[in-house]
């Protein structure tokens, strides 16, 4: 028997206003009675998932199954999914009754059925006897919890919640994801939760899908997520991370961050890695016992902690210790195998196509890229009539061939002087490897460029970026 109660298949949103891609190829098994977690930045789609679900919008492309059935174009009411948003929506002109009871109304249910149910949601919420109260007397948190059983009180299969902790205090909150979190085992219901806080995430879950750019990054139980990151977004999205670019110097032994480790992860020596190395597995030692040494940078109270910062070579450390540190000590630093994460390094390799123009000159973003084709494509030659051909002596039809560039990240340079670049766009994203930041630019031509730098910028910067033809390979795209 098939438990899941909702499927998400190749699910893809557009909007068609701008263009815009929100959701892309999104695939979700989620089972009856979980509570699933879409969890990432403003932006990522996580909503725009959840409101597909609810049928607020309709996909562009995919198929949205509810106990096996086709639901995608079906309209919200038709649904057995009710929705609770950040803002409550409540009625000020109505008591917490009336409220609750708003939609059972609508439906014309028996006035003896809607006093049973609204008794049995406000018991679930904790607000028994609450019926003539009005909602602006009410706290952010007992708001809230009207707002939820105004949804429970339809009896839906599925609870959609799209941020509903957001407007509120963090004691609250706090507060809020523990009854939230009971009150998911008492009904027994799936619930499908929005959020951009990992804590909140970590808290609730039974599984989590972290997202970013419309994109699934990782689906896992909150363990999962926290200690086996397949990438370096979802550890560095997910709790306090250092993250190293090195390489794998022998078995299960990875060089980073200026020292030689030993690891649990047994990748081929030579590989390219990513190491990540939670803040609490770092330990601080004298000098001469550190398996690395640097200089304490900053030290910072955080009530249960102290959160050190260690300058190690071009590296910076992370440590959460219990025990103070001062400015300017000189430390070592050790870690246990178990507390490094291999990862094997993502290609941030940038790949863009170019113009030929009529003198078979190459071009893009209506910038002259300064270059011949002869000059860049090996094998290639200029006839005595102008035309070109390739390597294997085929004409290059300049209005149907592209060619395809290539740079790394740490080849380009970003610019707050946006004519200077090659092309323009804002930071989308950013994490910081140890010695350098790795910045995602969304650009005008709506292409995403990964960039290496070392100084820090502020996302949502618009830059230009220089890209040097020196720095870039090119190959005949093929062509049709």
């Amino acid at each position: 028997m098939n438990n899941n109660i909702i499927e998400l298949k190749h699910v893809t949103k557009q909007f068609q206003d701008n263009g815009f891609m929100a959701v892309q190829d999104f695939n979700l098994e989620v089972r009856r009675g979980e509570f699933v977690t879409f969890l990432g930045p403003s932006g990522c789609g996580k909503t725009t998932t959840l409101r597909m679900i609810a049928g607020f919008d309709i996909p562009t492309a995919g198929e949205i199954l509810l106990n096996g059935k086709d639901i995608t174009k079906l309209p919200p009411y038709e649904r057995p999914i009710n929705t609770v948003f950040q803002r409550y929506a409540l009625f000020p002109h109505m008591n917490i009754e009336e409220n609750i009871a708003f939609g059972l109304k609508l439906k014309k249910t028996p006035k003896e059925e809607i006093a049973r149910r609204v008794k049995k949601v406000l018991s679930l919420v904790d607000l028994e006897g609450f019926e003539g109260r009005s909602v602006q007397t009410l706290s952010g948190g007992q708001q809230q919890r009207i707002a939820i059983a105004r949804a429970l009180v339809n009896e839906p299969e599925i609870l959609l919640l799209d941020e509903p902790l957001g407007a509120l205090d963090l004691k609250m909150r706090q507060e809020m994801q523990l009854e939230l979190k009971e009150m998911h085992d008492r009904l027994g219901i799936t619930f499908i939760y929005v959020t951009h806080d990992q804590e909140e995430a970590l808290t609730m879950s039974d599984k989590i899908v972290v997202m970013s750019e419309g994109h699934i990054q990782q689906i896992g139980t909150p363990e999962d997520i926290y200690n086996e990151p397949k990438n370096a977004f979802v550890a560095d999205f997910i709790g306090e991370s250092n993250i190293f670019s090195g390489i794998m110097t022998g078995k299960r032994r990875a060089r980073f961050c200026g020292g030689e480790f030993e690891c649990v992860d047994d990748v081929p020596e030579g590989t390219h890695i990513t190491a990540v190395v939670r803040p609490e597995d770092v330990q601080i030692t004298r000098p001469e016992d550190g398996m690395i040494q640097g200089t304490v940078i900053s030290v910072i109270f955080k009530g249960i902690h102290y959160e050190i910062t260690v300058q190690s070579g071009k590296n910076e450390m992370v440590i959460q210790s219990v025990k103070a540190a001062k400015v300017g000590d000189r430390v070592g630093m050790a870690i246990e195998p178990d507390g490094i994460h291999i990862m094997i390094a993502e290609d941030h390799t940038n790949t863009f196509l170019v113009d030929i123009n009529r003198d078979y000159r190459l071009e893009y973003n209506g910038h002259l890229l300064d270059a011949s084709l002869t000059k860049l494509i090996r094998g290639s030659r200029r006839l005595g009539d102008g035309q070109v051909v390739d390597a294997a002596g085929e004409v290059i039809d300049i209005g149907r061939t592209k060619v395809q560039a290539s740079i790394g990240p740490e080849d380009i340079r970003m610019t707050d002087n946006e004519e200077e670049g090659l092309i323009q766009g804002n930071i989308s994203n950013l994490i910081y490897q140890g010695s350098h930041y790795l910045y995602v630019i969304h650009t005008d031509l709506e292409q995403d460029f990964a960039v290496y730098d070392e100084y820090l910028w502020n996302m949502g910067d618009r830059v230009g970026l220089i890209m040097p033809v020196d720095k870039m390979t090119f190959s005949l795209k093929n062509r049709h």
